[in-house]
C-alpha cells in the first residue's frame, strides 16, 4: 500500500462521475504505517458513490495514499487511495477515498442516474411540489 499522486481533476463538481448518497456505513479502514506495519480503524462513511466515499479517519493519511476498505456488513475489500483531506483537525477529519476501480456494487444500493436532483419529479417532498401540498400527502398516510 504506497503512495500514487491524485489525478488533476480540476472543478470536481462539474466533473462528478456519479451522484454522492448520504449513508452511514461502517467499514474498516486498511492503510500501511510509515514503518511498514498494516494500521486499521473501524469508522464509517458520510456519503458514498459508485466511485467512492467519504469518511472520518483518525488515522493520518496522505493525498494519493492507497487504502483498502472493508465492508463490515459483507466482508467484501476494494482498493483505494485518498483523494481529499478536510482542512479541520480534530479527533477525526473527513477523508475523501477514490475506488481504483469503480464499483457501485460495494455499498449494496442503487445510485440515482446522474442527471438526478432534488428538483427531479421523483424526488420525495419535489422541491417543486407547494409545501402545503407535500404537508397536506403526509397527513393523508
Amino acid at each position: 500500500m504506497g503512495t500514487i499522486p491524485p489525478p488533476n481533476r480540476g472543478d470536481n463538481e462539474a466533473q462528478r462521475r456519479s451522484q454522492r448518497v448520504i449513508l452511514k456505513v461502517t467499514v474498516v479502514v486498511l492503510a500501511q504505517g510509515s514503518d511498514n506495519k498494516l494500521l486499521s480503524e473501524v469508522t464509517r462513511t458520510v456519503t458514498v458513490n459508485a466511485h467512492g466515499a467519504q469518511v472520518l479517519l483518525g488515522l493520518k493519511v496522505s493525498i494519493g495514499q492507497l487504502l483498502t476498505l472493508r465492508h463490515s456488513g459483507t466482508g467484501e475489500e476494494v482498493s483505494s487511495r485518498v483523494v481529499y483531506l478536510s482542512p479541520h483537525q480534530s479527533e477525526k477529519r473527513e477523508v475523501g477515498v477514490e475506488f481504483m476501480k469503480p464499483s457501485p456494487g460495494f455499498w449494496r444500493i442503487s445510485f440515482p442516474p446522474p442527471d438526478w436532483t432534488t428538483r427531479s419529479p421523483e424526488a420525495k417532498g419535489s422541491a417543486s411540489q407547494p409545501s402545503s401540498t407535500r404537508r397536506n400527502a403526509k397527513q393523508k398516510k
